[in-house]
Order: C-alpha cells, then sequence, then structure tokens
C-alpha cells in the first residue's frame, strides 16, 4: 500500500522563526560578528513566544552558525543563515549516539594495537597528521583534515585489516561525528592537545595508555550540543 498520502509533518513554530531570521540577515546585510536582536524583541516583532525565538537559536547554535554569549547577546558566526533542515538535523541527532558508541569501541582498540604494532613510517604519519591539523587550526579553520588524517593514521598503524574495513563502513557517519564535535567552542585546540596525548603513547608503545588517551578524547568527541537539543521542546 502506497504511504504518499500519509499525513503530512507540521512544520514546527521554531522553524518558520529561522526561515524570518534567514530571511533578516540576508536582507539587513548582517556578516560574521554581527549582534542579532534579543529574544525578547524577536518575539514581540515576530508576534511569537519566547520559547519558539530560543528553540530557534539553539538549532542556530547547534549548527554553529550563531554564538549566544551568556548574558552578552547572539553573534553570527558566519555571513549567512544557511540553516541545515531540521528533520535532517533531527535524524542526526537520532543516529549519532549509535555511532559515537561504535567509534569508542574501534577506536580505542586500534589505539591500543597502534602502540603495539606501529613503524617508523607510521608514527611520521601520525605527526604529519597531527601538524596539518595545527596548521588548520592556526588558519582558523576547525582542523576537520587534519582530524581525519590522524585517526586514518592511528587505524593504519593498527595493522588490522578487520578492523580498518570496519572503519571504513562508518566512515560517512563517523565524518559527521567529527564534523558535529570540531564545530564545538573551543574543541579545535583541545581535540588537538588530546591527539598529541594519543601519539605520545603510541610512540613510546604503551598499548593501555594509548587506549586510555583514545577513549577520553572519543569520549570529549561525544559532547555536543547537539545531544542535549530536544527537537519538541518548543510544544
Amino acid at each position: 500500500m502506497t504511504d504518499a498520502l500519509r499525513p503530512m509533518p507540521r512544520q514546527r513554530l521554531y522553524e518558520q522563526v529561522l526561515d524570518r531570521l534567514r530571511q533578516y540577515v540576508t536582507e539587513g546585510g548582517l556578516r560574521a560578528g554581527d549582534r542579532l536582536p534579543p529574544e525578547r524583541d524577536l518575539a514581540q516583532r515576530l508576534g511569537v513566544s519566547r520559547a519558539s525565538v530560543k528553540q530557534a537559536i539553539v538549532v542556530l547554535e547547534v549548527q554553529g552558525l550563531v554564538e549566544a554569549r551568556h548574558g552578552g547577546g547572539t553573534y553570527l558566526v558566519r555571513d549567512s543563515l544557511d540553516v541545515e533542515p531540521v528533520e535532517r538535523l533531527v535524524e542526526r541527532r537520532r543516529r549519532l549516539p549509535d555511532v559515537l558508541e561504535a567509534r569508542e569501541a574501534l577506536e580505542t582498540k586500534l589505539a591500543e594495537l597502534a602502540a603495539e604494532r606501529r613503524t617508523d613510517e607510521d608514527l611520521a604519519a601520525l605527526r604529519s597528521a597531527l601538524a596539518h591539523m595545527a596548521d588548520e587550526i592556526e588558519a582558523g579553520d576547525h582542523g576537520v583534515e587534519g582530524d581525519r588524517l590522524f585517526h586514518a593514521a592511528v587505524t593504519a598503524a593498527a595493522h588490522s585489516a578487520l578492523l580498518a574495513e570496519f572503519m571504513r563502513s562508518i566512515s560517512e557517519q563517523i565524518a559527521e561525528s567529527r564534523t558535529e564535535s570540531l564545530r564545538q567552542p573551543g574543541r579545535p585546540h583541545r581535540s588537538l592537545a588530546q591527539h598529541q596525548a594519543i601519539l605520545d603513547a603510541v610512540a613510546a608503545g604503551e598499548p593501555r595508555r594509548a587506549a586510555a588517551a583514545m577513549r577520553r578524547h572519543v569520549r570529549t568527541v561525544a559532547k555536543v550540543r547537539l545531544l542535549d537539543w530536544d527537537p519538541e521542546a518548543e510544544r
């Protein structure tokens, strides 16, 4: 039986607020660093509740488009509000815990094996990836490519074909979790330091230390604003 005539999803009010905010930023020529009007003013001007405005701001914050400073207002991080569709955001939020659980299980073991099996070439690849990430962060980026290279180098250093295949099978989901984590405020520098701790343990040939360092890192990756967001909070 076709489901073409299934009930249509009702657009949440805060999604309409998102549309208006995107239009406001575009028409007003706002740029990164500019401040949005206070939530109370937005609610009055749009004729909606502050709860709807607050939920819209949370969605923008989750996507790294604005920075909400405690007691200091909300500021644009980019020159536009190209908001990801909320339903796609909800779907990513749904699957993220499973991805993070798989990452902790796989990557902790990979780090342990890397400390046992790494070669000089493996260590050189790890150091190169770390330097790449540091350069990205220094240039003002989040360090996404350097992060990818580092975790790929750990996987390669473990010399486990089957575990590497498992990692490849969830590479797209891992990329999502990487991007989600690295756009958290202050996260790129913290991740870089944690990568250094993993590298130090691998280079020292200390499997338990390497596994512990990777476990701490992946648990930090799991601390993202997206998982604190309730898509239905407005209702």
